[in-house]
C-alpha cells in the first residue's frame, strides 16, 4: 500500500501563535499550495483519511475526487491545552521551559504530550496496516507526520522534532501488508 502523508496548507494565522487542536481555517495561498501539492501526488485514492480540523478536511475535499473521505479525530495535532491561541512568547517560561525539555512526557497544561499524539497515531497506523488498499491520502498536522516516522523508523520520540515537515508537503510510505513491513520512499516533499 502506498501511503501518502500530506501536511495541510498554511493556516490563516501569525507567527509565533501556539495553535495545535485550535480549528484555523487555510491561508490564501490555498489554492496556489493545494496545486503545487497535487503534482506530487497519485491522480486518485481508494480514500482518504483527514484530521477534523479545517485546515486538514479543506484540503482533503479538494484532493477527494472520487475517493472517499474518513475523518478521524486521532490525526489532529498535538493538543496544546490552555496554551491554544496564545503567542509562545506569552506562556510562562518556566512552564514552557519544563515542557521543552520533556515534550514527550509532559503534557501542555490541559492538553497531551507527544506520546499521547503518537499511541494516537500508532492505533490508527495498526488499523490501516490490516486493510487492502493501493493508495492511501492522510491529509493531517506535522506532530502526526513525524508520529508515522517515529513509528516506521523506530526512532526515539524525542527525534522526531528534527524531522522538517513543512505546509503542503507529501511523505511517501510503501506498507506491505503481508510482511507489515514499512519503509520511507521520501520526505516533506514541496
Amino acid at each position: 500500500m502506498e501511503v501518502y502523508l500530506i501536511r495541510h496548507t498554511s493556516p490563516a494565522i501569525d507567527k509565533g501563535i501556539c495553535y495545535g487542536q485550535s480549528d484555523i481555517p487555510v491561508a490564501e495561498s490555498f489554492m496556489e499550495e493545494a496545486a503545487r501539492l497535487k503534482l506530487h501526488l497519485p491522480a486518485g485514492f481508494n480514500r482518504i483519511y483527514s484530521s477534523p480540523l479545517k485546515r486538514c478536511s479543506e484540503l482533503a475535499a479538494l484532493l477527494s475526487s472520487n475517493s472517499s473521505i474518513v475523518t478521524d479525530h486521532r490525526l489532529k495535532e498535538l493538543n496544546f491545552g490552555t496554551w491554544e491561541g496564545k503567542r509562545w512568547d506569552e506562556i510562562a517560561g518556566e512552564e514552557l521551559d519544563v515542557w521543552m525539555k520533556d515534550f514527550v512526557n509532559v503534557p501542555a497544561p490541559g492538553g497531551e504530550n507527544f506520546e499521547m499524539l503518537f499511541n494516537r497515531t500508532k492505533q490508527f497506523y495498526e488499523e490501516l496496516s490490516r486493510l487492502d488498499f493501493k493508495q492511501v491520502g492522510i491529509v493531517c498536522h506535522a506532530g502526526v507526520v513525524r508520529a508515522f516516522l517515529a513509528l516506521v523508523l523506530e526512532m526515539p520520540l524525542r527525534n522526531a522534532f528534527k524531522i522538517p515537515v513543512s505546509y503542503a508537503s507529501v511523505t511517501k510510505l510503501n506498507l506491505n501488508k503481508e510482511t507489515c513491513y514499512c519503509s520511507l520512499e521520501y520526505l516533506n516533499r514541496v
